[in-house]
């Protein structure tokens, strides 16, 4: 669950970077900070993902994604898209750690 979270996390830092680049154009000032915030922080959280903290920030930061959606309109699509997979990466993630502990746990020790 951890590397698919981590990576909707960077792809998302890396979208939001460049599409900021596209923005720039179109606003200037605090919105532009925000989004650059908001990316700087989407880079640095997976490795946070090892602990709680980590998913509410995770949380959070596709909340503000949404938000910096509201402010600049083109974002909207991105957030709602990479809240989604965020989403979708931890329901995956889930099946994906119980399927693995269930081998796990049914393989018998060689002696």
């Amino acid at each position: 669950m951890r590397v698919l979270a981590s990576a909707v996390l960077v792809m998302e830092s890396f979208s939001i970077g460049f599409a900021l680049l596209i923005a720039m154009k179109d606003v200037n000032g605090a919105p532009i900070i925000y989004g650059a915030v908001i990316a700087i922080a989407l880079l640095l959280a997976p490795g946070l993902l090892k602990r709680r903290v980590g998913w509410v920030l995770g949380w959070l930061l596709q909340g503000a994604m949404l938000g910096f959606g509201i402010v600049v309109n083109s974002f909207l699509i991105i957030g709602m898209i990479f809240a989604g997979l965020w989403i979708a990466a931890i329901l995956v993630g889930r099946k994906g750690e119980a399927a693995r502990a269930a081998l796990l746990a049914s393989r018998t020790p060689d002696a």
